[in-house]
């Protein structure tokens, strides 16, 4: 045993000598030149529709890109969409797959073996912290030194400054990452309310409630809080669904501290935009929700109505996939949070959308999230790549919206219809029988970086009919409830080495504690006024919450400066 102990610590001695010693040696493979590249192999970058290289350069330049995938998703290199962006433009890449987990394990090994490292990692997943980190060992391209060789994205960063502050390195003012860039307008709002209109109806015929009609049970219905809570205490004292069976109903449902139908729009009852990290800008002032006294009276609120049974506890246990699966076959739900009903139950029909609920006080806002529309880190090449001119001309045109879209959804011909509508835009083909949306779109499509803007959505391709519902509710029910001047704080704000140390020795210890005492205060009763005071004393105190605070303010404040600092 002592001896396998000691060849395995001599490995670890051997990768970390590989590791640490990458850190000052920059081992660049042997590559053609820019001259050879264009006299040989036919190079050319600016002519987006055209082939980058001729039929030498597609035999004689290969490129190995590692990348995760997901494990509905087809291997990269069987995919069609893969396969027409080579006949495009004659770039041989060989994609290494491996899955989600295994990346996870290997992401460090790969970073230090500098003798068998790929061109490039795609799905990278890379931090601020790892990009600061491997861009001062030089084992990162910075990619803003090429990007005469990329129209498209020097294009986006051209004219989207915001995009372009989210990317730079603060250290050296260079770019080290490609983003995945997909706007809709959906991700900063991750809940819709529900309500079931003929439980409903049975509600208010059997005078259960006041002040509303049979009539009113429509789209955009405005409850008070005290009117929700007679109708969620009549769903939960009568059977509903008819089964002989009253404890079965779940009155109001939702997924606690899911990215999508989670709990932060009951928090709206009482005039706060909240959100998993209870961190929101208002007015370009970084706060935390869980600060406001306003705060402790609306977890007393929830935590009664968890209480007397009208939100389920089963929603601070279950999983997505469990709450999905539970909306199938007989109704349970009176009423509950996600983006579109059609997901969730059998019978969208009967269930109509509310706006937020209207709390004691007269409040009526949602909640604001901080899921990001640009995500930053998603690829990375590394400086010892061989004409990484070329591999960067080739992952440019991922950004040109028609490429774009498949690379997002999936390719013509299996996704989308060969022909173009009258508008000239990509319209999706009807899904195959046995097959849902998801599992077409995870099979035929990579995801990662893209560019869909609005310009996209409005020139080149239709929305899928599930994202146009979605918008047009968010559009009608949720923002117009978000109050002027409250904004997400943006999770992809760049943080100086100082700043990312302190975040990293007092940010999760922070979390912890917010998200323990909550789950707590919600499941028994609420939270009493000393226990109360003596966790806002913990916050200011040994959680350095106002040094955490001041962190994301300053990174916002360079974020929103948009001093038009140029690239180094």
């Amino acid at each position: 045993m002592k001896k396998w102990i000691a060849i395995l610590l001599s490995g670890v001695l051997v990768l970390s000598l590989v590791a640490c010693g990458n850190s000052e040696k920059s081992d660049k493979k042997e590559g053609a030149g820019v001259e050879k590249l264009v006299s040989e192999y036919g190079f050319q970058w600016t002519d987006t529709s055209a082939p980058i290289l001729n039929e030498k350069g597609a035999k004689e330049l290969t490129f190995r890109v590692y990348s995760s995938k997901n494990a509905s998703a087809l291997d990269y290199n069987d995919m069609k969409v893969m396969q027409d962006l080579y006949k495009m433009t004659n770039v041989n890449v060989v994609w290494e797959n491996v899955s989600e987990s295994v990346y996870s394990q290997q992401k460090n090994l790969i970073f230090g073996n500098s003798e068998d490292r790929p061109d490039a990692i795609y799905h990278a997943g890379m931090t601020t912290g790892e990009i600061i980190k491997y861009a001062r060992r030089k084992v990162l391209l910075p990619i803003s030194d090429y990007l005469e060789y990329m129209p498209n994205f020097s294009k986006i960063l051209e004219e989207r400054p915001d995009i372009k502050n989210q990317l730079i390195n603060v250290e050296d003012g260079k770019i080290y990452s490609l983003p995945r860039i997909e706007e809709m307008g959906l991700l900063q709002h991750p809940n819709i309310l529900y309500l079931n209109k003929n439980w409903a109806a049975k509600a208010i015929e059997a005078s259960a409630l006041n002040g509303l009609s049979v009539d009113d049970l429509k789209d955009g219905l405005a409850l008070t809080c005290e009117q929700m809570e007679a109708m969620l205490r009549y769903f939960k004292e009568n059977d509903m669904n008819g089964n002989g069976d009253v404890n079965d109903e779940r009155p109001l449902s939702f997924v606690y501290n899911n990215w999508q139908g989670n709990q932060c729009d009951l928090y709206g009852m009482f005039g706060l935009n909240d959100n998993l990290e209870h961190r929101v800008v208002v007015n370009d002032q970084v706060i935390y929700t869980i600060q406001d006294e306003r705060f402790k009276e609306a977890t007393n609120f929830i935590a009664r109505w968890v209480s007397e049974g009208l939100i389920d506890k089963v929603s601070f246990e279950q999983s997505q996939d469990n709450f999905l699966a539970n909306g199938k076959g007989l109704e349970i739900y009176g009423a509950f949070y996600w983006w579109e009903s059609e997901t969730v139950v059998s019978n969208p029909e009967n269930y109509i959308v509310c706006a937020p609920i209207i709390g004691p006080h007269g409040d009526q806002t949602v909640c604001v999230s901080n899921n990001p529309e640009v995500g930053t880190g998603e690829l990375v090449i590394f400086a010892d790549c061989p004409n990484v001119e070329v591999l960067l001309a080739y992952f440019d045109r991922y950004y040109d919206p028609f490429i774009s879209a498949q690379i997002n959804y999936g390719p013509i011909g299996i996704v989308y219809k060969e022909e173009l509508d009258e508008k000239g835009m990509l319209v999706q083909k009807e899904i195959p029988e046995g097959m849902t949306a998801d599992e077409l779109r995870l099979q035929n499509a990579p995801l990662g970086i893209i560019y869909l803007s609005d310009y996209a959505w409005n020139n080149v391709v239709n929305m899928e009919p599930r994202a146009k519902l979605r918008l047009e509710r968010l559009d009608a029910y949720v923002k117009p409830y978000v109050p002027e001047g409250v904004k997400p704080c943006p999770v992809n704000l760049q943080f100086t080495l100082e700043e990312l140390n302190k975040l990293t020795k007092y940010e999760s210890n922070l979390n912890d504690y917010i998200r323990t005492n909550l789950i707590r205060w919600l499941l028994n009763g609420g939270v009493s006024d000393s226990e109360w005071a003596s966790f806002q004393d913990e916050l200011k105190g040994k959680l350095n919450i106002e040094s955490i605070r001041q962190v994301y303010q300053d990174a916002y404040d360079r974020y929103i400066k948009n001093d038009g600092r140029k690239l180094k």
